[in-house]
């Protein structure tokens, strides 16, 4: 089991929340940035002031690169199944069953696990920050074969020119009725727009928040918002 002493927890104030139980949402970071990079940090501000509360954590290779004070890269996507497994557990046994997901890698292994939590009642839904469709410059490679059966309840927020999968790219692929999208104007991984588009980060985060924040509370309410339910 894990330490709960590494977790990065985010709660609403009673204010935004109205709520003693608020519905919990559990992000993974990138490959890169861990857990208090500032895209997950001012994520989970934004999505605490729509009465989210959001858990936040490093893998242990990402826990291992800040000890040491250097970049480590990460171990494929599967490797990291049992670590996120564990995180989900570490909420159930406390009563909660949660939304999981992530930016980028963090959400593409919540994906992989989504179906199998999701079928055993441990989780309520997925969202991801940035999927990645495919490597830069790759999109002939893709990581959809899961997304395309995917039964549980899905929301990803994507940049339009995202990289790892623009918006005409992945409207052409044969994805699961089951994923809703929020696409983000202009925006790249991080979903930054470009000066010119006239757009703006925060104007895109906030979007993103609104989308997730709604998504959530809606699959709180409709299992009941009773942590065990």
């Amino acid at each position: 089991m894990t330490d709960p002493s590494d977790w990065i927890v985010d709660r609403p104030d009673a204010a935004s929340s109205g709520d003693e139980h608020p519905p919990l949402l559990i992000l993974a970071h990138g490959a890169g940035a861990g857990a208090n990079a500032p895209f997950l940090a001012r994520m989970a501000a934004l999505l605490t002031s729509h009465g989210l509360m959001v858990a936040r954590f490093n893998f242990a290779y990402m826990a291992c690169a800040i000890a040491e004070g250097r970049r480590v890269a990460p171990p494929r996507a599967r490797k990291l199944l049992d670590e996120y497994r564990q995180r989900v557990a570490h909420w159930r046994v406390r009563g909660h069953r949660p939304v999981i997901g992530g930016k980028s890698m963090g959400g593409r292994v919540a994906s992989m696990l989504a179906d199998e939590l999701f079928e055993k009642g441990d989780i309520r839904g997925l969202v991801c920050l940035g999927y990645p469709f495919h490597p830069p410059g790759r999109p002939q490679n893709l990581r959809i074969d899961h997304l395309e059966t995917l039964r549980c309840p899905t929301l990803i927020c994507q940049g339009e020119r995202d990289p790892f999968g623009t918006r005409v790219e992945v409207e052409r692929l044969p994805l699961s009725a089951a994923i809703s999208f929020c696409w983000l104007p202009d925006g790249d991984h991080d979903l930054k727009p470009r000066v010119r588009s006239g757009e703006t980060w925060e104007g895109n985060l906030r979007t993103a928040a609104r989308a997730c924040a709604a998504f959530v509370h809606r699959l709180f309410q409709a299992r009941g918002t009773a942590q065990g339910a």
